[in-house]
């Protein structure tokens, strides 16, 4: 088998931790001696033990000499926990392979120089694309302060998320809610707006049996803090976490009711249109949000999109046409030159049953 081979191999691992490791990124680590497998790794829930160290533990003396494939530059500096640096070269591994080089300041090439000044072989950007993809999250906090934005979108061929009499369950088919409970379980946290709250009471929740094992975070944009306190939300706040952005000067008496029950409330600065989203993403950064899956109706999408905070569309399309008078999935937000309108770029499409799932990237 190739590196290729290999760090593919890491990079499946690292996709099983994807949304439950926050603040960490979810990396992956295949340690080969031989050419056989003698460890594989990927990091905990909760974001430690990092993968290098649970491959390591895995191994134990079959590592000596061996090569460790990586799909991010292990750390270098102590934090909860000692560096990974220091336990690859403890090992006495003759070859570190990587994918992807960590953004986090106190790391960003140090890694690779501690390896190699130990007199360990390094290759690196092996899959590079890929092993950045899964660490998406982690990145944009680094380097932007603020989550990974996923748009999700459920509509019929023209583009509308409800009927004129404002029915929409179910416009997609099963095998599209199954995907979007998977999608649930592969981030941090899934958004909403209080509309959507009020209109449909949802859970948030993803609903796929044993598919993750740290409680997913559901967060409600609730400018005046009209999330009712017998809400599906609220009730379950105790299991999944639940939390509020609000602006600046809600009603006290309902915060405080709000945080009797459960919920963790961030207050925000006001904006033309409620909350003010872009400093909303910055406070859940600080908080440990790396991943956030947005699922609410057409003045939230508007929103997230007139700030510039979507990364990422998944848009399920249904076979059926709505027309005119039903609602669009996406709200008016200012755009009169099509040159100004935000634009993405497919990165894939799949059927799902009588659906089709497209999934697109934000163009640079």
């Amino acid at each position: 088998m190739s590196d290729t081979d290999f760090m593919r191999a890491a990079l499946a691992l690292a996709r099983r931790g994807l949304g439950q490791t926050a603040p960490n990124p979810s990396v992956g680590c295949v340690i080969v001696n031989k050419g056989n497998v003698v460890g594989r790794g990927f990091t905990a829930p909760g974001g430690r033990p990092h993968a290098e160290v649970m491959a390591l533990r895995a191994a134990g003396e079959r590592a000596r000499g061996g090569t460790a494939y990586v799909t991010l530059e292990p750390c270098s500096f102590s934090g909860k926990s000692g560096p990974c640096t220091d336990a690859l070269i403890s090992a006495g591994l003759s070859r570190v392979v990587l994918g992807a080089q960590d953004p986090h300041p106190k790391v960003n090439g140090l890694g690779v120089a501690q390896l190699k000044s130990a007199g360990i072989l390094v290759t690196e950007n092996v899959l590079k694309e890929e092993c950045e993809a899964v660490i998406a999250g982690f990145a944009a906090v680094q380097r932007e302060q603020r989550p990974l934005l996923r748009l999700k979108l459920a509509t019929s061929l023209d583009g509308c998320i409800a009927t004129s009499g404002r029915e929409s369950q179910w416009i997609t088919g099963p095998e599209a809610r199954l995907a979007v409970h998977a999608m649930r379980g592969r981030h941090d946290a899934v958004l909403t707006g209080v509309g959507t709250v009020l209109d449909d009471n949802p859970e948030l929740t993803c609903r796929i049996e044993g598919f993750r094992t740290v409680p997913l975070i559901r967060i409600v944009v609730d400018s005046h803090l009209r999330t009712p306190l017998l809400s599906k939300l609220v009730r379950g706040a105790a299991e999944h976490p639940l939390w509020i952005l609000h602006r600046d000067g809600a009603d006290k008496l309902r915060r405080r009711a709000l945080e009797d029950a459960g919920a963790k409330l961030f207050e925000l600065p006001g904006s033309s249109a409620g909350v003010d989203l872009s400093a909303g993403m910055q406070a859940l950064a600080r908080a440990g949000i790396t991943r956030v899956l947005a699922e609410g109706g057409g003045t939230l999408a508007a929103g997230l999109l007139r700030a510039k905070l979507v990364d990422r569309i998944s848009w399920f399309h249904a076979p059926c046409i709505i027309g005119g008078d039903g609602y669009s999935a996406v709200q008016a937000f200012g755009i009169s030159r099509l040159e100004d309108a935000p634009r993405f770029a497919l990165a894939s499409a799949k059927r799902l049953g009588h659906d089709m799932l497209s999934q697109f990237r934000r163009v640079e």
